[in-house]
């Protein structure tokens, strides 16, 4: 059985893309994998304590915000080093829808919410990748208060269906179950999902190279990533 974990950061006037994305871990080495990122966290906050004070959160950890203000650039780069060498040497597969809002609005008379869309594309591919292995999964994502019922409601009706509403909609019978919320300080796979949908929202569709040595380091970050076992779907 495979775990999948996934995040979505939300379209605002300032960023045109909603991305949702996340990883999927064999429960085989499932133990392994999660000593390797308290590792990680301990070598970054100097203990192993799930909490908000010991959050990898993408957007903190590149600005310096909130946990990691007063962090020095080096140690956060190194951070974010530090988990694409986890997804690579463990060969972690990766899937992210990219919708391009204003896109997607103008394209259909009545368009899909972004959210519900993200959510059916990001299961699907989710299901690719397990028809290729032939195993089953489950889901795990980040708890938003406004978004669970509905979220597990759609779960629900595309399972009942048979299959997604969209033409070429597929069947999520790979996906057994329903899908869990909890908060992401609570776990380790769900910041890795929130720090790799954070550097697609800020570098996948970017139309010039970053300047400062910062960006520059963590572009490179990204695009190390993109070289292991990563597919995107941008939509429409």
């Amino acid at each position: 059985m495979y775990l999948a974990y996934f995040d979505e950061n939300k379209y605002t006037d300032d960023n045109p893309y909603f991305i949702a994305g996340g990883i999927l871990l064999n429960d085989e080495n499932i133990s392994e994998l999660e000593n390797t990122l308290s590792q990680i966290q301990y070598n970054f906050f100097g203990t192993r304590i799930l909490s908000k004070d010991t959050e990898m959160h993408g957007k903190d950890i590149f600005h310096g915000k909130g946990n990691c203000k007063r962090r020095s650039l080096k140690d956060r780069v190194q951070l974010f080093q530090d988990i694409a060498s986890f997804l690579i040497d463990n060969k972690v597969p990766l899937r992210l829808v990219c919708i391009d809002v204003e896109a997607h609005r103008a394209k259909y008379k009545y368009p899909e919410l972004e959210y519900h869309l993200g959510l059916m594309l990001i299961l699907e591919r989710f299901c690719d990748y397990l028809d290729h292995v032939n195993d089953i999964g489950i889901v795990f994502g980040d708890y938003e208060k406004d978004e669970i019922a509905k979220s597990v409601l759609d779960f629900s009706q595309f399972k009942i269906r048979g299959k997604t509403p969209m033409y070429f909609g597929r069947p999520l019978g790979r996906l057994v179950d329903t899908i869990y919320f909890t908060h992401s300080h609570h776990s380790r796979f769900l910041q890795v999902a929130d720090m790799i949908v954070f550097l697609a929202g800020r570098y996948e569709n970017i139309t010039s190279e970053p300047t400062k040595w910062h960006d520059k380091k963590i572009k490179e970050v990204w695009d190390s990533i993109k070289k292991g076992n990563y597919y995107i779907q941008h939509w429409p």
